[in-house]
């Protein structure tokens, strides 16, 4: 059986936001804190303009960056190379953005691509709120089969980076959720796979109270454990081996 990562590093004496969920403390539409699940260690701070931390799944990143509202609206810079570059030690080619808009209970995942190449994704969301879920499905991870959660939303406008091999979904909890990603390779129908999203050993932390709206696709979608035996999960070890020699930054 797989474990989330619920209750693992959250802040001391605070409720994980994966049980609030479940437990219905925390109202999907209003109530649901702001702030991750839990992370993998402290704040990387690589701006002024930016805070950056590392989640507990290796290979993923949130970035919350400092908006700057005046009587006219609002600024922030959602996305910087160079902060990107500094916190995870990589580059994001750019090669393909989508955009999804999406009712309140609508699932999208938990989607991955084959690696080589994959596709790492850098999603923020402009408009509405969702509950972002990056999940480890690499085989030969510590950390197989643990999620971490993020809300995303125009409050703190928080983006969430997904490394090549890591799952990904989300569920919107507001209408008219907009969610927007910066992917590393275009879409390829032919190297895209998918988990189901309600695989109990998962135990993926849907809000409570919500009716959960799925694509036929993603509830026909295998378990986890059906994907791992059918040889459809990348390796930690693949993931690695092409984001060095293809993404890696050195100091030379």
């Amino acid at each position: 059986m797989w474990r989330s990562s619920d209750g693992i590093a959250g802040v001391s004496g605070a409720t994980s936001l994966s049980r609030a969920i479940k437990d219905g403390l925390a109202a999907p539409e209003f109530d649901t804190p702001h702030t991750t699940e839990t992370v993998g260690g402290p704040s990387l701070v690589a701006s002024p303009f930016v805070e950056v931390r590392e989640l507990a799944v290796a290979g993923s990143w949130e970035f919350v960056p400092q908006t700057f509202p005046d009587d006219r609206g609002a600024f922030l810079e959602w996305f910087k190379a160079d902060v990107f570059e500094q916190s995870t030690g990589r580059r994001l080619e750019l090669r393909q953005a989508n955009q999804s808009i999406s009712r309140p209970g609508v699932v999208r995942g938990v989607h991955f691509a084959a690696v080589p190449p994959g596709q790492a994704k850098y999603v923020y969301c402009p408009a509405g709120a969702a509950l972002d879920f990056v999940v480890d499905i690499r085989t030969g991870s510590p950390t197989f089969g643990r999620h971490d959660v993020v809300r995303l939303d125009a409050v703190d406008r928080r983006a969430v980076f997904l490394s090549e091999g890591l799952g990904h979904a989300f569920v919107a909890l507001e209408a008219n959720t907009v969610v927007t990603y910066l992917c590393s390779t275009g879409y390829n129908p032919s190297r895209e796979f998918g988990i189901d999203p309600l695989d109990r050993d998962l135990d993926l932390p849907w809000p409570a109270g919500v009716e959960l709206v799925l694509s036929d696709k993603d509830r026909a979608a295998p378990s986890l454990g059906e994907a791992e035996n059918r040889g459809l999960l990348p390796s930690m070890a693949a993931c690695e081996a092409f984001i060095d020699a293809t993404f890696r930054l050195t100091n030379s």
